[in-house]
């Protein structure tokens, strides 16, 4: 098939991936083109020159001093995103391709998708926003959705139904690791992701902790994350792949603390997939991902029931926990999904 995926324009598809939703696009072009499909790609500058991607046409945007006078002008990077992505509904018209598969958080691939020939599959990547919402209702009726956990599925029922197609990872490119006696977090540094309580179960649980990811909002870790770094709890950056793999490789147990209801959790299969059993607070879909024989879960903002839960984590058997990636968060089941959901729409008689 000739297919088309629209990314992300505000975060480039290389690692180190600023998100799921990055890691999530760049897997799943190579995976497409490595099953011989064609692949277009549309991403925002300074993603890997693997994909061969076209870039998001986001052009600088200065608004005037009158304009600024408005109390309700939004953000001139949302004009500036609003543009790129209407700019190129309009040049994928009449793109001969079989499928568009919109894989940002945009509103516009959605609520554009009459204007274009070919159908659109956009993944739910979060929960109902309401300028997806509003979206949805102008979609093109073969316009397909596709959910990555039940979860996230039945948070969006009221409005859409979505298929549901869990994210992957390719084990290949995960080790094995032998564990150690330290817990790992990682992800971005923000209020949602909650870092400050896996900082505080790690101290309750006796264990040492390493943080790894971007600093996504200075003023939360400057107050909440920072002036509790010391020798057993160390914010090591952000990691590429390799780095990061080596150090899941080595983790006793990887702690995933949700303030939110995360729609899906990439983090705790990644961990997994190295063997590394994860604690994590029971939102969103981590239900759907940590089994017992993988992890435990604790209820949601319950540090104390985390700690308990990363001790009992990290007795488990690390070949068990690699085995419920590969038997159910595989690359290839995740491409497999998608590829049905493709053949689907393409067939409808939108598409022929």
């Amino acid at each position: 098939m000739r297919i088309c995926v629209v990314a992300s324009s505000r975060f480039p598809l290389a690692e180190p991936f600023a998100g799921g939703l990055e890691a999530h696009s760049h897997q799943l072009v190579l995976e497409l083109r490595r099953r011989g499909h064609d692949v277009l790609v549309f991403a925002a500058p300074g993603s890997d020159p693997a994909l061969r991607a076209e870039h998001l046409p986001v052009s600088a945007f200065a608004s005037s001093a009158a304009a600024r006078a408005d109390v309700a002008a939004p953000p001139e990077r949302w004009m500036e995103e609003h543009h790129a992505y209407l700019d190129l509904m309009l040049r994928l018209r009449d793109a001969e391709v079989d499928v568009i598969h919109n894989n940002s958080l945009h509103h516009l691939p959605i609520a554009l998708s009459t204007l274009v020939a070919a159908p659109v599959v956009t993944t739910l990547h979060t929960p109902p926003l309401p300028w997806l919402e509003s979206a949805v209702r102008l979609a093109s009726p073969g316009c397909r959705f596709v959910a990555v956990s039940a979860a996230t599925a039945a948070a969006w029922r009221h409005c859409v139904r979505a298929d549901v197609v869990p994210n992957g990872v390719d084990c290949s490119r995960w080790t094995p690791g032998p564990g150690g006696d330290r817990a790992v977090w990682f992800g971005r540094l923000v209020p949602e992701k909650a870092p400050h309580l896996a900082i505080a179960a790690a101290r309750r649980a006796g264990m040492g902790l390493d943080l790894v990811g971007p600093v996504g909002d200075a003023a939360y870790v400057a107050e909440h994350v920072a002036p509790h770094l010391d020798d057993q709890v160390v914010h090591r950056g952000h990691l590429d792949h390799r780095g990061l793999d080596a150090l899941l490789g080595r983790a006793a147990v990887a702690v995933v603390t949700p303030a939110w209801d995360e729609p899906f959790g990439l983090v705790a299969v990644e961990a997994m997939a190295t063997g590394t059993p994860v604690a994590a607070f029971a939102r969103g879909a981590l239900g759907e991902i940590v089994d017992a024989r993988s992890g435990r879960l604790a209820p949601a903002d319950d540090v104390d029931a985390l700690a308990t839960a990363m001790r009992q984590a990290a007795r488990l058997d690390r070949a068990d926990v690699r085995r419920r990636v590969e038997s159910t968060f595989s690359l290839r089941a995740m491409v497999d999904g998608y590829e049905r959901v493709y053949a689907d729409v393409a067939a409808s008689p939108r598409a022929a």
